[in-house]
């Protein structure tokens, strides 16, 4: 192998492992990695920054702005209004909300798709009296099948499109992915809804809660006695019964800012002691109201009360994208910038012992919010997080709903025919919601997920460098040798296999950047025609089933479903397994080799 080689394997392998670990968000990994490529002279000072203007990057980030403007018209209310009924029973709903979800899904980012119906899947879920966490995997999974429909509705199709228009000179056109990825996205669905679902380990038990988010909603939370406290004195466990008949459960106390070991139950309490409890927030609230309790952030919530607007609590998840992502309430400066308080966490039942505004917050996690009344969705929105409650900010101009649909009906048409080329067709849709005030001026760009941008525009130029210097030729003579002598149809689901595991681990933006030039690689080296294999390398760097790591909608309900990292894999393997199955005759159906 050559230098140029050598130190560009060496930068992915570094990518990867820092992917892996997750110490670092995926933006500065790929970022850090174009630098170190550009200083040591592998990736050309001329293309360094390319990659922030290609086509595929401009796409994406105008898919997540036309996105935004479809759920501010109503127009995915509209639809979801209609047809979602808390009555129906659990594999009826699973299979509505799972076909609204993949058309969702084909026709912006499925990220957005999920963001939108989760909210109305939880209200249902608690209108049913069942768990959310029955039918959110079941949403996730159906919103990943249905963005392989389209060009705009998952990243990997854009890159992929995007380089067979670098590599082969023409683009894959909007519809081109259909064939394929609907059929399959297809027989998926009907998997999820009629068996996937069962393999649930909470579903495979049968029955739901009496409260639906019994299990789900409890939060760790602080609690703080006032130095006029009539508990000034008492034994910690003189405040059981109390805590009992309110459903509380005091779990721990903290003085002079550090948690004491065990839970106290013999220690005399103190002014300003801190109880660690677990609580519903409804629990929460009227345990400390009983005993006349402060919050831990007393100071902040006067500083809320002394506005004059009032309060009331939210429940938001966490994203990987989120402002407060692997920070703290205090570090981004929660109450001071939004007039906000953090009362509690929720994480899969982990157990807190740091101070709750102290806690660094993870992706997946739900948290308990004290807010103005009238900031819910402002701060919700600042937050970068996702509402558990459903937000009426959907339906604001619903009187601009048809214009909406209308306008990126035609650009979609006009993308389609040929007429115009697509990132100008959606740039077209972006200044007439924006004319329309469908989506304001000032939150233009609040709308584009800049971590995905930035990924983007960094991993481009280091896999054209990779191409350019024969790394891909080496991976894809490698994966032929393996499957030498063999049909192409055993070719293709190496290259699936070996896609969709990394996509199970990795960003799949970043799987589709290296995987489709090893596609083409692979074709020119057997002869073939290469489309096939793109189309493979699609398909498969899209279905991320297996762990909640791989795509961000399985992270986004890790939480509010009450997941475990385990309970993935129970139903994603099968499903993954089928859509090698199904995709494979399909690509070689509709994309002859």
């Amino acid at each position: 192998m050559t230098f140029e080689q050598i130190t560009l394997f060496a930068l992915f392998v570094g990518v990867f492992g820092l992917l892996l670990w997750g110490k670092f968000r995926y933006d500065i990994v790929a970022f850090g990695a174009l630098i170190l490529g550009a200083i040591i002279g592998v990736v050309p000072k001329e293309d360094v920054f390319s990659g922030f203007g290609h086509s595929a990057t401009l796409i994406v980030a105008l898919v997540l702005i036309v996105s935004a403007g479809l759920v501010r018209s109503g127009a995915v209310f509209l639809i979801t209004r209609t047809l979602v009924d808390s009555t129906r029973r659990l594999g009826a709903h699973i299979a509505i909300m799972g076909a609204i979800g993949g058309v969702l899904s084909a026709f912006m980012n499925n990220v957005a798709a999920l963001a939108l119906l989760m909210p109305v899947d939880i209200q249902t879920a608690r209108k049913a009296g069942r768990a959310p966490g029955l039918s959110l995997m079941p949403l996730s999974f159906a919103t990943i099948l249905g963005g392989m429909a389209t060009l705009i509705g998952t990243p990997p199709n854009i890159i992929i499109a995007s380089i067979r228009e670098d590599s082969l000179g023409q683009s894959f056109a909007m519809f081109d992915f259909a064939p394929v990825g609907a059929l399959t996205a297809l027989v998926g669905l009907v998997f999820v809804a009629l068996v996937g679902w069962r393999l649930i380990p909470d579903a495979a038990q049968g029955g739901a809660a009496i409260d639906p988010m019994e299990d789900y909603s409890e939060y760790t939370a602080e609690l703080v006695v006032p130095e006029d406290s009539k508990l000034i004195g008492q034994r910690v466990e003189d405040l059981y019964g109390e805590a009992d008949a309110y459903d509380v459960l005091i779990v721990g106390l903290a003085r002079d800012g550090k948690r004491k070991y065990g839970n106290q139950r013999t220690t005399k309490i103190e002014a300003e002691d801190t109880l660690v409890i677990e609580a519903t927030p409804d629990a929460l609230d009227e345990f400390r109201a009983a005993l006349s309790l402060n919050f831990a952030d007393s100071k902040r919530e006067e500083r809320l009360r002394a506005d004059g607007a009032g309060l009331s609590k939210i429940e938001v998840v966490v994203t990987d994208d989120s402002r407060i992502a692997g920070k703290t309430a205090q570090s981004i400066g929660l109450n001071w910038r939004r007039h906000a308080v953090l009362l509690g966490i929720r994480r899969s039942g982990k157990k807190f012992r740091s101070k709750i505004s102290r806690t660094p917050v993870r992706p997946g996690d739900i948290l308990l919010l004290l807010v103005p009344n009238g900031s819910e969705n402002a701060v919700t929105e600042w937050l970068g997080c996702l509402p558990i409650a459903q937000r009426g900010l959907a339906v604001t101009l619903e009187r601009k709903v048809w214009f909406a649909i209308g306008l990126f009906a035609v650009a979609v048409a006009a993308a389609s025919l040929g007429w115009v080329y697509l990132p100008v067709a959606l740039g077209a849709v972006v200044i007439g919601y924006v004319l329309t005030g469908i989506v304001p001026l000032n939150e233009l760009y609040d709308h584009v997920e800049w971590p995905v941008v930035v990924l983007l525009g960094s991993m481009i130029p280091l896999g054209a460098a990779l191409e350019s210097a024969g790394g891909t030729q080496l991976i894809a003579n490698g994966l032929v040798s393996l499957t030498q002598g063999l049909p192409a149809w055993a070719v293709l689901t190496l290259l699936m296999v070996v896609t969709m595991t990394l996509s199970d681990v990795l960003n799949n933006t970043a799987t589709a950047i290296v995987a489709a030039p090893v596609g083409i690689q692979m074709a020119d080296t057997l002869g073939r025609n290469p489309d096939p294999f793109l189309m493979a390398v699609a398909v498969a760097a899209s279905c991320a089933f297996l762990t909640p790591i791989g795509h961000k909608n399985n992270t986004l309900i890790l939480g509010p479903g009450g997941y475990r990292f385990g309970d993935y894999w129970r139903m994603g393997l099968p499903l993954e397994v089928i859509v090698v199955s199904v995709s494979i005759p399909l690509i070689l159906v509709f994309w002859p080799m």
